[in-house]
């Protein structure tokens, strides 16, 4: 299986003011240098280089817009447990190659109990998560068993980590 994030250990040392950029970044990633550098009591200059630095160390990932589900047409969300007939590399590997290229996929987890896998999937409406169901993931090679928990609301769901 490949690495995952849980094995990345941060190269880089963060300081109390690192931790306040990624918390404000978090809150809102299209806040300038400028404002970040105000809020943080930090000039510019050196709140631009710890951001450059916590980028190519990988602390930040990416940047992104949080889209309502909801909204774009994508509101059922699924909770798929899945086991594979097979656990051996090549198995898994084609099992997390058909997952990272579903765009209905959003999140994969490999857990440990009675599942090998959760899948947290996005679609808008039964039919088409039927449609997917049966016509995507029911071609992957080497899935034994599923089980789809449908998700009736969201009580909390958030990206920010501080």
């Amino acid at each position: 299986m490949p690495n995952t994030e849980q094995s990345e250990r941060p190269s880089v040392t963060l300081d109390t003011k690192d931790y306040e950029i990624l918390r404000l970044m978090e809150e809102n990633a299209k806040l300038t240098v400028r404002e970040i550098a105000a809020l943080i009591h930090l000039s510019p200059t050196p709140t631009h280089e710890r951001i450059k630095r916590m980028e190519k160390s990988g602390v930040i990932r990416q940047y992104a817009a949080i889209l309502n589900k909801r909204l774009i047409g994508k509101g059922m969300i699924v909770l798929c447990m899945i086991t594979l007939k097979e656990h051996n590399k090549k198995a898994g590997a084609v099992f997390i190659k058909a997952m990272l290229e579903f765009k209905e996929v959003v999140e994969c987890y490999n857990i440990s109990g009675d599942f090998d896998f959760m899948v947290k999937i996005v679609a808008g409406s039964m039919e088409s998560y039927h449609n997917f169901f049966v016509n995507q993931l029911g071609e992957v090679k080497g899935i034994g068993q599923t089980k789809s928990i449908f998700v009736m609301d969201v009580i909390k769901e958030t990206h920010n980590l501080l």
